[in-house]
């Protein structure tokens, strides 16, 4: 790897600080020795919903804490690892790297979000961290809605070094796809990375625009899509919920990636997801740089958004 994971790490906590930050904020005051009475329960139970953790999940703690405060008093470094503990243990089963186990080859990733979600840049970092454990890839510009996103990928094909095929905008994404599975398997290509339509204005015509490119990929591999991933923006907090909501039905969606967790980011809506939906997290994104996207380590997260340095 081209970057220390410690200093990947590094920046993790701190692009997560001001997450980390407000639930301690609404935590301090709130916890002494003494036991937690009632009110001070539902005052804690307020302060994770308000991280964004979700009700379920601040529910749950809630419930942890009250167990634990008949058998002792709870300071606030207590009432944090406890937290800690119970986000990590939501999220580890969650915790799912993106494999390249695909054979034949090439493995088809298609990749989804809606417009502004940061999808295109995060097939560029995807790319980067496939390359760099010596697979090759290619990308595909099956978006054909935005001339913007074509040449966007474009750029950062030729920035990786990365073959790259397209069509016109307003063309057949299906056969976009279709070519570059050919040429990918052509040439020996590992993994082929394909931009997908991020438009929700009319959902019958994503799925069909998805269910073709399905239905062409079968012809060259039954198997393929191999993977289906939701890019989500960490920014916008509970509405990637209703993101995930919609896509993993239209999309037959396999797994997420969460980006932009850094800056105001709510990493909480990350164990809101694993707790409603149970789908894998492959990677998370705290910067804007290439190397900015890793595999989901829950154990990293779960600290960050309880505020517990590691």
């Amino acid at each position: 790897m081209t970057e220390n994971n410690n200093s990947w790490k590094n920046r993790l906590f701190g692009g997560l600080s001001k997450t980390s930050s407000r639930l301690t904020e609404n935590l301090t005051g709130l916890v002494t020795k003494a036991k937690l009475d009632e009110a001070t329960l539902d005052d804690i139970e307020d302060a994770l919903i308000m991280s964004d953790l979700g009700p379920a999940t601040a529910a749950s703690i809630r419930e942890k804490l009250a167990v634990e405060r008949f058998e002792k008093g709870l300071s606030e470094q207590a009432v944090k690892e406890i937290i800690q503990r119970e986000i990590a243990a939501i999220l580890e089963p969650v915790a799912i790297p993106l494999e390249i186990d695909a054979f034949p080859r090439p493995q088809v990733i298609l990749v989804i979000g809606v417009n502004g979600s940061g999808k295109t840049t995060t097939i560029a970092k995807l790319a980067h961290l496939f390359l760099e454990q010596d697979y090759g890839v290619m990308l595909a510009a099956g978006d054909t809605f935005r001339a913007a996103a074509i040449g966007q990928l474009r750029v950062w094909a030729e920035r990786l070094g990365v073959p790259f095929i397209s069509g016109p905008e307003g063309g057949d994404s299906a056969s976009i796809v279709y070519e570059g599975v050919k040429q990918a398997t052509g040439t020996g290509i590992d993994v082929l990375i394909v931009d997908t339509a991020g438009r929700l204005q009319n959902r019958t015509e994503l799925m069909d625009e998805l269910d073709k490119i399905r239905r062409v990929l079968g012809r060259l591999n039954p198997a393929a899509p191999h993977d289906v991933v939701l890019v989500l923006d960490a920014t916008t907090g509970q509405n990637a919920l209703s993101q995930i909501e919609v896509f993993k039905d239209v999309a037959k969606v396999t797994g997420l990636i969460m980006t932009k967790l850094d800056g105001t980011a709510r990493g909480g809506v990350l164990v809101a997801a694993a707790k409603q939906f149970g789908m894998p997290i492959h990677a998370i994104g705290v910067g804007e740089t290439i190397e900015d996207l890793r595999p989901f380590n829950a154990d990293d997260l779960a600290a960050a958004i309880a505020g517990i340095e590691k």
